[in-house]
């Protein structure tokens, strides 16, 4: 009963989904394009080599999936790679990390909308052998058209904080029938496992651990030097701060501190975490009447010219954050000074960065535990704190390279999970 109302109630949601998408393009084009493959249809041609599916829903999944596909190109040289995606950014993000000129066994689409005919149709027109979802995708439909048809289908790299553990609890049996319908659950922590098997009613210990594979994955090659070109450009002797994946509401406060801080010679960096929001921060900046200069507004071939002391920059590019995590000396970790769960700090401590991040992480909130009992990171509660421990960070140079050493210590101590899920795999795709 529950997934018949499940059912029934996005069937009638779907015809609203033409002006959900159309709203969304006027802030982002690229929602206006491939329509037909949100529900089920797809111009590919029918699939004829063995493939391996994997769902990854933005921009941070499709990154943390990044050595897992490795991994599977590796193991089975003969099999396809499908990433299916439900915004542009990750389908752009899968696009950028494997171009289809070097990677042309990665395939990429839109996962439909979860309702029973466009499950159906998506996995009889792509045929998968095995399905992954990432983190904590729960697809109903979707999941029990796997099962009907014997495709195993597994959740990895699973997490579920406190919030959405409750959250779930209310759906009765939903979850419940859809979470034992999986062929296998890989959790990222003993605590993550322990809710999932409660809204399961098993043991913990049925589900495997497997660590955080954002821990894997390795910044670009020339991510090093092009953030050191970087740096270079925008000051080597002037302190830089990197307010990294800034969410809503988040910039004007950082603006606050930072102003409130009063560091001498300060450069700052906003990134915002997504891009449709790149000109409503530079709209923000001009009303405050803080000069900046954008990210697109110079090559890393062309000198950015001087930037004055007062001024800030922009960061309006995709798939550059390791370059300015490089290019920095202090990261703050966006998503964390608003209630929205925090965003991943692993990538900052990957390139030996302190981390500065707020109060709300629930959505990393055991990594940034992690991350903070090793040294590498520094909690705050809020715009005040963030301007206290940012300046008096910024004078101690010593302290700067202890918490970026630790950073770096911790990331590398904290990795395997992708060997870990590579055997999760091999249990149901032997090669």
């Amino acid at each position: 009963m529950p997934k018949l109302i499940y059912s029934a109630i996005l069937y009638l949601l779907l015809p609203f989904t033409p002006i959900k998408l159309l709203w969304r393009g006027l802030r982002q084009r690229e929602y206006l394009q491939h329509w037909a493959e949100r529900y089920g249809f797809y111009k590919t041609p029918a699939n004829t080599q063995p493939l391996i599916w994997l769902h990854c829903v933005s921009v941070g999944e499709t990154r943390a999936a990044e050595p897992l596909i490795h991994a599977l190109l590796k193991q089975y040289p003969y099999h396809q790679i499908l990433l299916s995606h439900t915004t542009p950014t990750g389908r752009d993000a899968g696009l950028r990390l494997f171009p289809e000129a070097q990677f042309s066994r990665v395939r990429r689409c839109y996962l439909p909308y979860d309702v029973p005919g466009a499950a159906k149709r998506f996995l009889k027109h792509h045929q998968p052998q095995l399905g992954l979802l990432m983190e904590t995708e729960l697809w109903f439909n979707l999941i029990d058209a796997c099962s009907a048809q014997n495709i195993p289908l597994l959740l990895i790299n699973a997490r579920l904080s406190e919030r959405s553990a409750r959250g779930y609890a209310k759906t009765g049996t939903l979850v419940k029938q859809g979470l034992n319908q999986l062929s296998g659950i890989a959790a990222q922590t003993e605590q993550d496992a322990e809710r999932i098997a409660n809204l399961m009613h098993k043991d913990p210990e049925t589900i495997t651990l497997m660590g955080n594979l954002k821990f894997d994955v390795m910044p670009p090659d020339d991510a090093a030097e092009r953030g050191r070109y970087l740096r270079s450009l925008l000051g080597i002797k002037r302190p830089i701060f990197l307010a990294a994946s800034t969410r809503e509401g988040e910039e004007a406060l950082i603006l606050d501190a930072v102003a409130q801080a009063n560091i001498p010679n300060l450069l700052t960096v906003i990134v915002p975490r997504h891009p449709q929001r790149f000109d409503e921060v530079a709209t923000l900046l001009s009303k405050r009447g803080i000069s900046f200069c954008r990210r697109s507004e110079f090559s890393m071939g062309t000198v950015a010219g001087d930037i004055p002391s007062n001024s800030l920059v922009l960061g309006d590019s995709m798939g550059e954050m390791f370059m300015y995590y490089v290019a920095c000396d202090i990261a703050f970790i966006g998503g964390s000074l608003m209630p929205l769960g925090g965003q991943n700090l692993i990538e900052a401590c990957t390139m030996g960065k302190p981390v500065l991040i707020g109060p709300h992480t629930f959505n990393f909130e055991d990594a940034t535990k992690q991350a903070i009992a090793a040294g590498a990171a520094l909690r705050v509660t809020d715009k005040n704190d963030l301007s206290e421990k940012l300046a008096k960070l910024m004078q101690q140079t010593d302290e700067i390279k202890t918490m970026g050493d630790a950073a770096l210590n911790f990331s590398q101590k904290a990795g395997g999970a992708t060997d870990r899920a590579m055997q999760i795999v091999k249990k149901y795709l032997p090669n």
